[in-house]
């Protein structure tokens, strides 16, 4: 099942009881509701003039990719709303573990023994733990990032040798293949680990997820609309330059 949540048209109050509505229907048919899902609006790329009406419209949990986008607005937008919860759900290089430690609450990418140790020596320079999901690279496709399926047991035991509190598993499975498998699949290792939630599921997927065991799902366009596209520079000399030429 996908998704046809569609922000055109819609203000950030109706979107948001748009996707609850649809989060609720699929939840429904594992004999959970909304209230069960935590709803992570995915912020990456959106300021903060597209972020407070979602706030105001009750939303109190977003993610982000990145690490210094994060500092630069979020900061101010807790100080106006102290109850926001910010979980980080992108790849995070071993070097800003300390920054991710100070700025986010919750961490879906931990994903190599090297972003354990890390983390670990920055929640003890802390003083506090932060709860992470350990992510799958559940297609085995070498251009994400993600914990093979295969290593993924070790990095459990370590990840709790190291007294950091695993919710559960996290994934994005491959583009343009039907998602279900995957979603099962996690589920799967999930259960044989012991752990209770499952960070799985986006705009176009988040019903299945939902239906396959998820907790946790990350929506940024039924909630924001279309990232732009980044500006492609303008040539100055060559081919691109006479095309457009052309084009005027």
């Amino acid at each position: 099942m996908t998704t046809a949540t569609s922000p055109a048209g819609q203000d950030a109050a109706q979107r948001l009881a748009t996707l609850r509505d649809s989060i609720d229907r699929a939840a429904r048919l594992t004999q959970r509701t909304a209230d069960d899902i935590r709803l992570i609006a995915v912020s990456k790329t959106h300021g903060a003039d597209a972020i407070r009406p979602l706030i105001a419209a009750g939303q109190r949990v977003f993610g982000e990719n990145r690490v210094q986008e994060s500092q630069e607005k979020w900061p101010a937008l807790r100080e106006e709303q102290a109850d926001i919860e910010l979980h980080l759900v992108g790849q995070l290089q071993s070097n800003k573990a300390a920054e991710a430690v100070a700025l986010f609450d919750v961490i879906h990418g931990l994903d190599r023994p090297s972003l354990l140790t890390a983390l670990a020596r920055a929640m003890d320079a802390a003083g506090k733990r932060l709860p992470c999901f350990i992510q799958v690279n559940i297609g085995a496709e070498e251009q994400k990032g993600g914990c093979a399926i295969a290593d993924t047991p070790a990095l459990i035991a370590a990840a709790r040798d190291a007294d950091i509190p695993l919710l559960g598993l996290m994934c994005v499975p491959p583009a343009n293949i039907e998602a279900a498998p995957f979603f099962a699949l996690l589920a799967k290792m999930a259960r044989e680990e012991g752990l209770p939630r499952l960070s799985m599921g986006m705009s176009g997927d988040y019903e299945t997820a939902i239906m396959l065991g998820a907790t946790d799902i990350r929506v940024g366009t039924a909630l924001f609309g279309e990232r732009p596209s980044p500006a492609r520079p303008v040539p100055t000399s060559g081919r691109g330059m006479l095309r457009n030429s052309r084009a005027k």
